[in-house]
């Protein structure tokens, strides 16, 4: 039989070629492709009748128990991870550069040492020099973590498969680990996957916990091959911005949890610090009756979240009005200001717009298009939203503003951070007039409910004059 012919794959992107070529036809990258021996194909013989084992087959019901987690010691990673760590799963933890992806995993690690468990860090980026003098200065130098410096995969899988399992295995990062049966350089499409898959296997035969410290490139992504991704059982992305001390943790896939739950940390000189209360944290340095702030109720996963939504309407100076977004879709702005200006008839479209979510959080949820709408008009017309008034509400192309999910959740929290009021959409079912407003007593919240864009224009008053006037009194 013929032997396969070698390939070649893109190191950028992992697309395979019969031949080599300078510029790769998929992702655009030059002298990005090296050759690859394919694996051998399976024989006759051990893909048909004889030569295989029979697979058994079983039922949707079973009498197993749920495989027991590991608690890691810190709450905020044990929301994210669906309520602790699983034995015999993989986690893949990206971020940007400097954002404190090790400074976690080593917290993490001491953690779970110091509770008893056998915890393994293995960097490939620093010397254990460095790691200890990180561990002294975030206090953790007593905690008892076997640490190691390596990039040889073949000696990493032998010092695993020595002696007791451990609990957790730390790997920082996939990036660095060589696998010696490739002639590929570290950090390629075909090491990366390869040695992702010889630990995964590894992890899942000694039924250790696996975290895999990965890079992402300059638009976010986790670097190297998404197969990578599918070969896990959790993908963590660690966010924040470098001007703010926050670090939010959010999880875009769990095979054990939910995918929509986040974890806060506040970055100190003593390492990561958990935050129980996250709206309290991003509305500490709020001021009230400022023209273009609004109090959004959000929600991230099962965690109602307060944050402040600032936006700035100004006249532009060139031709062309700009559009700067932070921490929200630039494209849902768009359809936002459309909305307001076919709708309500406002004239922005010659204004400069910049809107800003306070604190360094990024919002997706579209449950936040009523306070951007309200930020906006206060903005533009000059007069402040109240300051103990919560907003939430999507809005729809017809200017109307639809009820959203967790409406008590979200106003349950306003109400213990002592807000008095609350915008919300109008609910039918309860026979609520549109515009109208009342006590809600269960929250102890005055209700506003609005049904259309319209509405809410109305409640700051005629626009503003051309020049610019001295802020008016907030709505009331």
């Amino acid at each position: 039989m013929a032997r396969p012919s070698a390939r070649f794959v893109c190191q950028s992107c992992g697309a395979v070629s019969p031949r080599w070529v300078g510029r790769c036809e998929s992702c655009g990258a030059w002298n990005s492709l090296q050759e690859e021996a394919p694996a051998e194909p399976l024989t006759r013989g051990q893909t048909g009748g004889k030569g295989g084992r029979l697979v058994p087959l079983v039922g949707l019901e079973g009498a197993d128990a749920p495989p027991a987690r590991l608690p890691t010691g810190l709450a905020e990673l044990d929301r994210v991870s669906g309520g602790g760590l699983v034995p015999g799963s993989a986690l893949l933890v990206g971020g940007d550069p400097g954002i404190g992806k090790s400074t976690l995993m080593l917290q993490v690690s001491a953690a779970l040492a110091l509770g008893g468990a056998r915890s393994v860090y293995l960097s490939g980026e620093e010397a254990v020099e460095q790691v200890r003098l990180r561990a002294r200065r975030l206090g953790l130098a007593h905690a008892p973590v076997a640490l190691a410096s390596a990039t040889n995969l073949r000696d990493i899988l032998a010092t695993l498969d020595a002696g007791a399992a451990p609990d957790v295995v730390i790997i920082d990062s996939i990036q660095t680990m060589v696998l010696d049966t490739l002639d590929s350089a570290p950090g390629t499409v075909s090491q990366v996957r390869a040695g992702a898959h010889e630990l995964i296997r590894a992890a899942k035969r000694r039924g250790f916990v696996l975290f895999l410290i990965g890079h992402v490139t300059k638009d976010g992504q986790l670097a190297g091959p998404r197969v990578m991704e599918h070969m896990v059982d959790a993908v963590l992305y660690f966010e924040g911005e470098r001007g703010h001390p926050f670090r939010i943790l959010r999880a875009v896939k769990n095979r054990f949890g939910a995918t929509d739950e986040i974890g806060v940390f506040e970055m100190s000189d003593r390492g990561l610090v958990e935050v129980p209360n996250p709206s309290a944290l991003f509305l500490a340095e709020r001021r009230g009756n400022v023209t273009g702030s609004c109090v959004f109720a959000g929600m991230e996963g099962t965690r109602p979240m307060l944050v402040e939504i600032q936006a700035l309407v100004a006249p532009s100076g060139g031709g062309t009005p700009r559009r700067a977004v932070v921490g929200w879709d630039a494209g849902r702005l768009a359809m936002v200001l459309a909305v307001l200006e076919a709708r309500c008839g406002l004239a922005l479209g010659g204004n400069d717009v910049y809107l800003n979510v306070a604190g360094g959080l990024r919002i997706t949820e579209p449950a936040a298009d009523l306070a951007v709408a309200a930020a906006l008009l206060s903005s533009f017309l000059a007069v402040p939203v109240p300051a103990d008034m919560v907003v939430f509400g999507e809005v729809g192309l017809s200017g109307e503003v639809r009820a959203v999910a967790h409406g008590d959740t979200r106003l349950k929290e306003a109400a213990k951070l002592g807000f008095a009021q609350a915008l919300t959409p109008a609910r039918p079912r309860d026979g609520a007039r549109r515009g109208g407003s009342g006590r809600d007593a269960r929250e102890g919240l005055t209700m506003r409910e609005i049904g259309h864009l319209q509405d809410l224009a109305a409640l700051f008053g005629p626009p503003a004059p051309e020049s610019t006037p001295p802020a008016r009194t907030p709505v009331p």
